[in-house]
């Protein structure tokens, strides 16, 4: 039976796509995130047949996917082979049963004239380009099926880490995961048209963060760029890294913030995370209140009573810990925030809180009206202050570490006579501990903690790194510990 559409949905589905009937795209930036480039990559190696994308609302996922689209007009690809759907957007589309399904075969029947295979069988591979197709009703089975019947490259992008999770079991060894953080230093001197330099870590795994020549030689990069390394970090301090920040740098931080809190935080609050399973609602006002002490508490591991008890007196309501918990995953699931579990190597002994890292400090200028600097060379004697930029530049660095995809990030909590270790790489069987001491000056006791785990022998660590405020000289007689400062750390994206 042939799939029929009504008449607003075709509309709709030929309005994203203008290029069907020879029209023009919105203009898109000249500059490009280094996103572009790394799904190209994956098109041209075919490693899946479906890559997706995920990181949260206004990082640029979809302005990427145009500019792909863009090229491949440019180049002179057959506009017919580019089907691109908006799901969140168009909210007739769940009326039809495995709507993805169905509207492929529309696209077949209607704009294509063939098969995905027919198309495919005459070197003629089409790509569809799927935005926030997690929030359908079984996405991941409609797309095994696609993808396990027909040769076609499918890119689909997304907002919920736990829904995109939810889906990968359907779709394994179907399916290749991007993470996107917001904007790198890099990108950021490339929209405020600096003299850029590319990012250290190359599109090329893991395994490069295992050699402590990868790391020495971070150092050198940062020290030979040293100045354009500074002057984007200083951008970076003074308002964040989402796009529209720096696309948009002349305009005042008080409207700025403004647009952050009306089209990132209150959309996924009052639109994403409104309704849960089965249409249970969710209470917005305290998911707001949570997201407020998330921001006052990023870079640290607050205790889910801690919290509860902060919003019974914020919110005159009876809150307890596990609900607290619920309601921050909620928030995780929508990659505002990113919680760092404890490592397993203590777990089975210890209990301890995730750490809070924001997908952006500029969230947390824009929510709570507080501007806290972290550039170094802002000068800061209050030491409220002080401690409040070291956990910034502690959640700067989880939520940074987050954006490598594939890298398994963990932090160690203090036990009795045991240091704590702020972050732990898992790469393979090795370990890599991290220390942040934001600081003016290093001193030896800041090293201990480092020392203590790389001579464990259990924990597998060749080296430690401590992230440091200013640059460091390497310690004497302590080769394997390696320190980087921050805004050296942040070129390697």
């Amino acid at each position: 039976m042939k799939t029929q559409l009504n008449i607003e949905l075709a509309m709709d589905l030929h309005r994203l796509n203008p290029w069907w009937s020879g029209g023009s795209m919105r203009l898109l930036p000249d500059t490009r995130r280094h996103l572009v480039e790394q799904i190209k990559r994956r098109f041209t190696y075919k490693l899946a047949p479906i890559v997706v994308v995920r990181g949260s609302r206004q990082i640029g996922k979809t302005t990427a996917y145009e500019q792909i689209i863009e090229d491949f007009l440019q180049e002179g690809m057959d506009p017919r082979r580019i089907f691109r759907v908006q799901f969140d957007d168009i909210k007739t589309i769940r009326e039809y049963d495995e709507p993805i399904l169905r509207l492929v075969e529309w696209y077949e029947r209607e704009i294509l004239k063939q098969t995905l295979n027919d198309a495919a069988a005459s070197n003629q591979m089409v790509y569809l380009f799927f935005d926030e197709v997690q929030n359908l009703d079984n996405w991941a089975q409609q797309l095994k099926f696609l993808v396990d019947s027909s040769t076609v490259q499918v890119l689909i992008t997304g907002s919920s880490a736990l829904r995109i999770e939810m889906g990968r079991d359907s779709l394994a060894g179907r399916i290749h995961t991007l993470e996107v953080g917001v904007l790198s230093l890099t990108e950021i001197g490339a929209l405020r048209r600096m003299e850029t330099p590319l990012p250290y870590l190359t599109d090329n795994g893991l395994e490069p963060l295992l050699r402590k020549d990868f790391w020495m030689g971070l150092r050198e990069h940062g020290a030979k760029n040293k100045t354009f390394r500074d002057a984007a970090f200083s951008a970076f301090s003074e308002r964040g890294a989402y796009p529209l920040v720096h696309q948009r740098s002349e305009a005042p931080w008080s409207l700025i913030a403004d647009q952050l809190n009306e089209t990132v935080i209150k959309r996924v609050i009052q639109h994403d995370l409104r309704v849960g399973e089965k249409g249970r609602k969710r209470d917005p006002q305290l998911l707001e209140e949570i997201f407020r002490i998330c921001c006052r508490y990023a870079g640290q591991t607050p205790s889910s009573s801690k919290i509860a008890q902060e919003l019974q007196q914020s919110l005159n309501a009876n809150i307890g810990p596990q609900r607290v918990r619920t309601y921050m995953k909620f928030l995780a699931d929508t990659l505002l925030i990113r919680l760092i579990q404890p490592a397993e190597i203590r777990l089975k002994r210890y209990r301890s809180d995730a750490k809070i890292c924001l997908v952006d400090h500029g969230l947390r200028a824009s929510w709570l009206q507080e501007q806290i600097p972290v550039d170094p060379d802002t000068a800061e004697t209050d030491e409220v202050i002080s401690t409040q930029a070291g956990y910034l530049a502690e959640s700067i660095l989880g939520a940074s570490l987050s954006s490598i995809s594939g890298l398994d990030i963990s932090h160690l909590p203090p036990k009795s006579k045991d240091p704590e270790i702020d972050f732990i790489l898992a790469i393979g069987a090795n370990r890599i501990p991290i220390e942040v001491k934001y600081r003016n000056t290093i001193k030896d006791e800041h090293l201990k903690g480092l020392n203590w785990f790389l001579d464990n022998p259990i924990n597998r660590a060749p080296f430690g790194i401590i992230i440091t405020k200013q640059d460091v000289n390497p310690f004497d007689g302590n080769d394997n510990i390696i320190p980087i400062s921050l805004r050296t750390f942040m070129l390697m994206r």
